[in-house]
């Protein structure tokens, strides 16, 4: 094997390696701790893209660790979906590292660097595991590692916030394992292409089981996905946490809704009989309560590190409801603003730190404050975050709700989606307005001015973010077509069975 065979796996080792370096260079020289974090995330980022470029064409690259072929060993499994998840995760780490380092939050607790690695090795697995067991390991990885980042800077807001997420999560992970044993126990199997064939061969005596166990799994992807009802976690978590670990959770819940995509079509395809599309009636009304109810606490937020979580919310709302009808349309407009929703809520939580850390005691309360200096600047930031995250134009939110509102114009029940991602659209708009108003164009009587920050490299960070959604809309273009050809590939199972078994899929 050469060196380019290897690389599906350089995302996961990487991390894997740089973590306990990065442990052992932080106690006396915490200059080179740092220095091995962006390292290992530049290299990354240049694996991510490599990765990309050799699956662009629509090669399946399948990398058997022991070489261990499949289904009995583990498999890697890269395509244009695991590359385009990559690239977001590398591009959107770098910065909010970048962020951490210059406001000085990782500074906070001593291991704030080897946690990030893990974070990212847990975040790069589940893009590309291939089995199911794995996409769990992968889950628990980052999920052990968000919890020591969530907890990162310590005070009782984290601590109260930690125990709700943490007990949350475990019944998340107990309930994915009982799915697990289900599945195992009426396929025989836990590597993903091999169960999308077995499960067309399932007894009919098995077969209101087989519906349970993906109903369960689809169940707990919505739970990381933050699907309503099963989003009461998210704000207060994201709203606690310190800003840059916001940020980079700001592709968390892109985790269940990926897990949904590589899951659903490769399992529960239309053959897979009661499981068929693990119950998308369902899956589709949780998406539009979700666009409606996350947009409504954009609209009552009452600071903007809550606005932006409720945002995160909203946006998920809304590409689930692309994601839900299954058709190669929806689903490759949903992945364009998958890209998009992910890069704006992350902009949103570094907007709302530069704003805090310039308003002394009022931080980053919705009312009125001080006149802090620099008010301008900031007010503009948040301006283009507010229009990217609520789907205004120029920016690629209002491309990627275009594409949505086009693919679902011919699905079942189009008006109401229609409705819900228009009216939404009008209530962020409001939302994101009213606080605007309160906190940079009115000031509080006789509120002390807190002196100018030291610098403005806080707001590099931010920029970066719009920097790369306006490249995202200049290029919609050739990134739409690439969503596409990754839906259209996704929803293609037996090319990837045929890739990972190593024999044509039927």
């Amino acid at each position: 094997m050469t060196f380019a065979d290897h690389l599906p796996i350089l995302p996961v080792a990487i991390p894997a390696l740089a973590a306990p370096v990065a442990v052992l260079a932080m106690r006396r020289r915490r200059g080179l701790a740092v220095g091995i974090t962006f390292a290992a995330i530049l290299l990354q980022l240049a694996a991510a893209l490599v990765l990309m470029a050799r699956v662009s064409g629509g090669t399946i690259l399948a990398y058997a660790l022991g070489d261990w072929s499949a289904p009995f060993g583990i498999v890697l499994v890269a395509d244009r979906l695991a590359a385009l998840m990559l690239v977001l995760t590398a591009c959107l780490a770098l910065i909010a590292l970048l962020h951490a380092v210059v406001t000085g939050a990782d500074r906070k607790g001593w291991h704030f660097h080897p946690l990030f690695q893990f974070q990212l090795m847990g975040l790069n697995g589940a893009f590309l595991t291939g089995d199911l067991f794995n996409l769990f390991v992968f889950f628990e990885v980052l999920l052990i590692a968000s919890y020591g980042l969530m907890l990162h800077g310590q005070g009782p807001a984290r601590l109260k916030a930690a125990v709700q997420y943490v007990v949350v999560n475990l019944v998340g992970s107990a309930l994915f394992l009982i799915a697990l044993g289900m599945l195992y126990a009426i396929t025989g199997t836990l590597n993903m292409a091999d169960m999308g064939l077995r499960v067309r061969e399932v007894a009919g005596a098995d077969q209101g089981m087989l519906r349970i166990a993906a109903l369960l799994l689809a169940s707990v992807f919505a739970l990381k996905a933050a699907v309503v009802p099963l989003h009461l976690w998210l704000v207060r978590t994201y709203a606690v946490s310190t800003p840059a670990v916001a940020a980079l959770f700001a592709i968390m819940t892109k985790v269940g809704v990926y897990s949904l995509i590589r899951v659903v079509p490769q399992v529960f395809h239309a053959e897979a009989g009661a499981a068929s599309w693990a119950g998308a009636e369902w899956l589709w009304l949780a998406a539009l309560a979700s666009a409606v109810i996350g947009f409504a606490g954009v609209f009552t937020a009452r600071g903007l590190a809550e606005q932006a979580a409720y945002g995160v919310i909203g946006s998920t709302g809304t590409l689930m409801i692309a994601v839900a009808t299954w058709s190669a349309d929806s689903l490759g407009a949903g992945l364009y603003y998958l890209v998009h929703s992910t890069l704006a809520g992350a902009a949103l939580f570094l907007v709302a730190d530069v704003v805090a850390r310039r308003r002394g005691s009022y931080g980053d309360a919705a009312s009125p404050g001080p006149a802090f200096a620099g008010r301008g600047l900031a007010a503009l930031l948040f301006m283009a975050a507010a229009i990217a995250a609520t789907g205004l134009p120029p920016l690629s939110g209002f491309i990627g709700k275009l594409l949505i509102l086009q693919s679902t114009a011919a699905a079942p029940g189009w008006g109401w989606a229609w409705a819900v991602i228009l009216g939404t659209t009008l209530f962020g708009v409001i939302g994101f307005a009213r606080v605007g108003s309160a906190v940079f164009w009115k000031s509080a009587e006789g509120a002390e001015v807190p002196p100018p920050p030291a610098s403005r490299a806080d707001m590099l960070a931010p920029v970066l973010l719009l920097g790369l959604l306006a490249a995202l809309s200049a290029g919609a273009g050739p990134a739409s077509d690439f969503t596409n050809a990754a839906a259209a590939q996704v929803l293609d199972p037996a090319q990837s069975a045929a890739v990972v078994l190593g024999r044509p899929a039927p």
